[in-house]
């Protein structure tokens, strides 16, 4: 049986911290998931199993999922602990007098952003 070594978990905070340089440089959020597991993908084909294709792409998937989820649940935690959703984000919610918010309230005559 082959032995089973976690010492590539490390590699999560990495890709989480990579991720969010890629992101203060302009790389849209939505894609923030979608490159995790690039990355991760890459690090299993550079470090954690490079003569082995299968293996690697399986290694760097659950290591960009699990960087996904770390992100995530940090960003939650934080949300809860500061009771603002979406810690150091601004919107482009306008109310109706065109004057820009912070975020929707409900019943204060708030509503999306128009797209023109």
């Amino acid at each position: 049986m082959e032995d089973f070594s976690v010492y590539g978990i490390a590699l999560v905070p990495v890709v989480v911290a990579m991720v969010e340089l890629l992101k203060r440089a302009g790389v849209p959020r939505k894609f923030s998931p979608l490159i995790a597991v690039i990355l991760g993908i890459l690090c299993g084909f550079y470090y954690l199993a490079p003569g082995e294709p299968q293996k690697a792409v399986f290694l760097g998937v659950v290591i960009g999922l699990s960087a996904i989820g770390l992100f995530s649940g940090t960003k939650n935690t934080m949300e809860e602990l500061t009771n603002t959703p979406n810690p150091g984000r601004t919107t482009g919610y306008k109310n109706t007098a065109g004057k820009k918010v912070k975020s929707l309230q409900k019943n204060k005559g708030y509503s999306r952003p128009v797209k023109k």
